[in-house]
């Protein structure tokens, strides 16, 4: 029993101290558990400071987007690669046929002729059209055939007579009097001549870039090869890289594939032996051995 008496037995004052103590701790049990400390404050997510704050928010995240997007300057689509293409959305079946026309060595002069050649949607063509760019020639040949029905009561002026019917001799007044040829598409005929030394087939006039066969139909119409020039041939068994490329048909590459089939053989006996090298454009053979000779 003293064991117990002296652990538990307290004089007055201790007992008040703790019977205070232990109101204080419920008191503030109390509290912590039946006391609101929510905050009445709440933020008002539709207030116009909020809504306004949200809103320039999305501006500058849109125009972040926008300023992400690749530019696109005006070009000319005639030479459209794969990776212009496909920044610009065409299909890759799309872009390979404008290649494959391209190789034909013609070209698209407005967007109806590119949407006929790609096959692109109307949408698409819309969207990327007005970046399109074609040469002056071509804005200025669509001008004149948009002119007003009161030019049409102009004067009309007598046509002009061509002083020769060869094509070789032709000079460039000769070709603006047929109509669709200016002064740009009559000095491109006579310097493509003169790069040919002259027309020996009447379709080499199809080659002049940028004329259409409608005009070249005309031309021939009037024109024709009446004296075939005389070419200064090259022995392409002694002719240089240099001289060899100077002929209008011959590119690198074939080039190239010339002179390695020539140290193989040592000599080309006939010119017809070329028929005989690797990827040699057959179809061009009669131009290319225009300018040939195996001596």
């Amino acid at each position: 029993m003293n064991f117990f008496k002296s652990h538990f037995w307290y004089h007055k004052s201790q007992r008040n101290g703790i019977f205070f103590l232990v109101i204080c701790i419920i008191i503030v049990q109390s509290v912590i558990v039946f006391g609101d400390f929510s905050s009445e404050d709440t933020a008002d997510l539709h207030a116009t400071e909020v809504l306004a704050f949200h809103h320039q928010i999305d501006s500058l995240q849109a125009i972040e987007i926008e300023n992400r997007k690749p530019k696109i300057y005006p070009f000319n689509p005639n030479y459209i690669t794969d990776y212009k293409g496909e920044q610009l959305g065409m299909a890759l079946d799309e872009i390979d046929r404008l290649l494959v026309f391209r190789k034909t060595n013609k070209f698209v002069n407005s967007n109806k002729e590119f949407q006929k050649v790609t096959k692109v949607s109307d949408s698409l063509l819309n969207k990327i059209s007005p970046y399109f760019k074609f040469p002056d020639w071509v804005v200025r040949k669509k001008q004149s055939s948009n002119t007003s029905w009161k030019d049409s009561k102009q004067p009309h002026y007598k046509k002009k007579v061509a002083s020769t019917t060869d094509i070789n001799k032709a000079t460039a007044e000769d070709f603006k009097t047929i109509s669709g040829i200016g002064e740009a598409f009559s000095e491109r005929i006579i310097k493509y001549r003169t790069k040919l030394q002259g027309f020996s087939f009447n379709n080499q006039l199809n080659e002049v870039w940028g004329l259409e066969k409608e005009i070249t139909d005309k031309v021939l119409a009037v024109f024709k090869i009446i004296d075939k020039p005389i070419i200064k041939k090259t022995n392409v068994n002694t002719a240089t890289f240099k001289e060899l490329l100077k002929n209008p048909y011959i590119d690198y590459q074939l080039c190239k594939n010339i002179f390695e089939y020539r140290d193989e053989v040592a000599e080309l006996q006939n010119i017809s032996e070329l028929k005989n090298i690797r990827d040699f454009p057959l179809d061009k053979y009669d131009r290319i051995v225009l300018y040939l000779v195996a001596e």
